[in-house]
């Protein structure tokens, strides 16, 4: 965590800071710069990105091997798109002999398989076994709180890898206008700038819990972090599923734009709140809404 924060914290950071939780106790840092072909050093160069390669998550669990600081140069391209190959982790739940050496160099060409493939073939109880026993989240929260939100994403999820990378929440407010963004205004912006820096979480794949075949609520775990992630200033990522309340939801996000918006250009309720299209409970209250305006 500490190495983390310094990289992210620098007054010249580079220009991509990345980190990869294996466990509670085991991460890889993955500062990242640009460089010219010219710079590249001999034997240094990893185009991780052709078929037989290994999966990127695999390769960087690899340095945890040992403690010396590594260095790679990747191609652009095969660094944008590092997680493509195996859909960050999540290929290996259903290949799970995908990152094998035998079966990349022979099939390799064919992953990742398309997502939306994937929903097309999935039976409906494949699809709610994906809603109640596995998890997709992305959570912001302030840098000081990283530490207890990794205790907390450990003790409701325990899933691994976790995704680490920093964020600039700023503060939009000027003496002309107050601050209109769909997240709340930061409270501790960093002494001469204009934000404070949070840290986003992600959360994907199957819990211990269900791998062990332990009971497991969804609803429970998640609401339970929602609430943990609001009272720490924190957001949630709105293309994952919400278990918030409406009130819970507005407490999360400033609404006081949106609303002002919402009045102006949809007085008459035509159109769903934000909270109807990414929350649980707003998508069925609105489609409940939707089938009465229709039947009358």
């Amino acid at each position: 965590v500490k190495t983390f924060k310094k990289y992210s914290l620098m007054d010249n950071p580079p220009d991509f800071v990345e980190a990869l939780a294996y466990s509670k106790e085991e991460m890889v840092v993955m500062p990242a710069s640009f460089a010219d072909a010219s710079e590249v050093e001999s034997g240094k160069l990893n185009c991780i990105g052709r078929w037989y390669k290994p999966w990127f998550f695999k390769h960087v669990q690899s340095f945890l091997r040992g403690s010396e600081t590594k260095v790679e140069y990747l191609p652009l391209r095969d660094y944008y798109h590092r997680h493509t190959k195996s859909i960050f982790w999540e290929l290996e739940e259903i290949i799970p002999w995908g990152n094998n050496v035998v079966f990349r160099f022979l099939l390799g060409w064919a992953v990742p398989p398309k997502v939306s493939f994937l929903k097309l073939t999935q039976t409906k109880a494949i699809r709610d076994l994906y809603e109640t026993q596995h998890v997709i989240q992305d959570m912001m929260v302030p840098f000081d709180t990283m530490a207890k939100s990794l205790d907390v994403f450990h003790e409701q999820y325990n899933i691994y890898p976790l995704w680490v990378c920093p964020y600039r929440a700023y503060s939009y407010k000027s003496k002309e206008a107050p601050h209109r963004c769909f997240l709340k205004e930061p409270e501790n912006l960093i002494k001469g700038k204009e934000y404070e820096m949070y840290v986003d979480l992600g959360a994907y794949g199957v819990p211990r819990a269900v791998h062990e075949k332990r009971p497991f609520d969804i609803v429970k775990v998640s609401r339970a972090v929602e609430s943990f992630v609001e009272s720490v200033h924190g957001f949630q990522m709105l293309y994952a599923d919400s278990y918030q309340t409406r009130d819970e939801f507005r407490t999360m996000f400033d609404h006081s734009h949106y609303d002002a918006m919402k009045k102006k250009y949809d007085s008459m309720g035509g159109f769903p709140e934000v909270y109807d299209k990414v929350c649980k409970k707003g998508q069925a209250s609105w489609a409940q809404a939707a089938t009465a305006k229709k039947n009358n």
